[in-house]
């Protein structure tokens, strides 16, 4: 009896056992449910309250992340199109002190003010201002070369030197201001073949623009051996909208140059325009980017640089020319693009401009006949004589080539290789645009006849041009029989020049000439710019 009362307290108990196993096994699958559930819930809350968060972050209008950034540089735009500088007063005057910093500096891209271009009024040689770079050891001498195109009273600038220069009243009142440029020595420069100027020269920019000018639309930069031509550099420039950032120059004629520096670059020294919006942002910027690249050789390819990181391109104008070439410019000058001429370079590299004078009596020359018609000025035109079978191939303010053959366009437009490139290599590869060997046989050579005056008279421009002495003319008789030289009996050819107009940079054309009587040896040629059509090709000389 007690072993069966045992026995079913045992099977009892061992039942009872089980059946508490298997609700605590349901109980714990469903507590387990229950917690992954909750756990869900718990991160979607979490991903919830994450997402609002970083949601209130970007448009937060106290925070500075994507969309808000966007939107400063819209609203910042908007605000340059309708609001001018805050100019501060005219620079002081004197020579020799330092640029006050910036009444009106800006510390952020987003606090740039851009003045707004007034559409009514044209541009303006007052809204000009140059930045010339020079240095204390050249500027006696190369003063002299300012001074040809420089218009005291109506052009506004400075020239930039590296130490103070004793002053002559005289000599200074016809000649831009001087000022000494900022000490450099706080920036790295680690080019081994350069010079720490550069860096000097490429802030002239910055320190031309902290002098806070009124009515600045451009900043022209050159060098003080540069020639320009102030109404062409206005006629080039109107074509440009002020109102943006646009950097305005050409290249070197060098190939090596371009291909060392850059063909996207421009070389100073030709003249670089640089639109007010442009010089803001470069004013932000510029020092920091100098140290990004102190490896550089020198300003131009620096300035070139920290305009690369604000994404602007180069606007190419082929009236700007460095002139990086040696000994004679003749090829060159008689082979002018059809394009309005800005400026020249290097001018103490070459030979005198024009035979029988001086560096500075060229010059004169030079600058006399471009200020007497500048929109035709180096401008080409070519005529023929049918019943002599000659060929007149004419750069205005400059020579008057005569050939003793029929020569078609196409051969003249290409530059006759007299000069040697900068690194004194001369063969037609070194030259980054079109070339043609040197006439070799002197039965091809021109008769050359050089600009002696030029004047207006009214609304026609005058020039004549005198016959230059060649010791060839003597082979010419032996050797080319009937290719003698051409015109034996003219001494002087007098072209009567009408200006083209002043649309004529839009959509340039080569000048048509005209062959015009011959009076007591004195050759005319009437020049003006061709009408529509063909008038002007070959075949209107030769076949009409």
């Amino acid at each position: 009896m007690k072993a069966a009362t045992k026995t079913a307290k045992s099977i009892l108990s061992t039942s009872s056992f089980g059946g508490s196993g298997r609700a605590s096994r349901r109980f714990s699958n469903r507590h387990s449910r229950h917690g992954r559930i909750t756990a869900g819930a718990a991160a979607l809350v979490s991903l919830f309250l994450a997402s609002s968060v970083w949601i209130s972050l970007v448009f937060d209008p106290t925070h500075y992340f994507g969309l808000h950034r966007l939107r400063t540089w819209d609203s910042s735009a908007s605000t340059h199109s309708s609001s001018s500088s805050s100019s501060s007063s005219s620079p002081p005057t004197s020579p020799h002190s330092s640029p006050p910093p910036p009444q009106n500096a800006v510390s952020s891209f987003s606090s740039l003010h851009y003045p707004s271009p007034n559409s009514s009024a044209r541009l303006s040689l007052n809204h000009i201002v140059f930045g010339i770079a020079s240095s204390a050891n050249l500027w006696t001498r190369r003063r002299e070369f300012i001074r040809l195109w420089w218009r005291p009273g109506v052009m506004r600038g400075h020239v930039w030197i590296d130490e103070p220069v004793p002053l002559l009243r005289n000599a200074s009142a016809l000649l831009p201001s001087i000022r000494v440029s900022e000490d450099i020595s706080r920036f790295r420069y680690t080019n081994p073949t350069g010079h720490p100027s550069g860096l000097r020269i490429a802030r002239i920019i910055l320190e031309t623009f902290r002098l806070g000018y009124r009515g600045v639309r451009w900043f022209v930069l050159c060098d003080d051996d540069t020639i320009v031509n102030p109404d062409n550099l206005l006629t080039v420039l109107s074509k440009y909208d002020c109102s943006e950032m646009v950097y305005v120059g050409g290249s070197s004629e060098s190939h090596s140059a371009n291909t060392y520096f850059s063909n996207a670059m421009a070389f100073g020294g030709g003249g670089v325009a640089i639109s007010y919006p442009l010089a803001t942002a470069l004013a932000v910027m510029l020092d920091d980017c100098l140290e990004r690249y102190a490896k550089l050789y020198g300003s131009d390819d620096r300035l070139h640089a920290c305009i690369s990181e604000l994404g602007v391109p180069l606007s190419r104008e082929y009236g700007f020319h460095q002139w990086d070439i040696r000994g004679n410019a003749h090829g060159i000058l008689a082979a002018h693009p059809i394009a309005p001429f800005i400026s020249i370079h290097h001018v103490e590299a070459v030979e005198p401009l024009y035979p029988g004078l001086s560096h500075l009596q060229s010059l004169k020359l030079f600058t006399k006949a471009m200020q007497v018609d500048p929109r035709s000025f180096l401008q080409r035109a070519i005529c023929y004589d049918r019943a002599e079978r000659i060929t007149f191939a004419v750069s205005v303010g400059y020579v008057v080539q005569v050939f003793p053959t029929i020569v078609l366009p196409r051969e003249l437009e290409r530059s006759e290789i007299t000069y040697t490139a900068w690194n004194k290599i001369g063969n037609r590869f070194e030259f980054d645009f079109d070339t043609k060997d040197p006439y070799k046989s002197i039965c091809r050579k021109p008769v050359l006849f050089f600009l002696k005056d030029a004047w207006r008279d009214g609304s026609i421009s005058v020039s004549t041009y005198l016959r230059a002495v060649r010791g060839g003319d003597l082979k010419r008789k032996v050797f080319c029989f009937r290719k003698s030289a051409p015109l034996p009996e003219i001494n002087e050819v007098r072209i009567l020049g009408i200006t083209p107009s002043d649309i004529w940079h839009l959509v340039p054309r080569r000048l048509c000439c005209y062959v015009d009587k011959t009076i007591n040896g004195t050759l005319g040629l009437n020049m003006r710019q061709c009408d529509k059509g063909a008038l002007g090709s070959v075949s209107d000389f030769l076949f009409s």
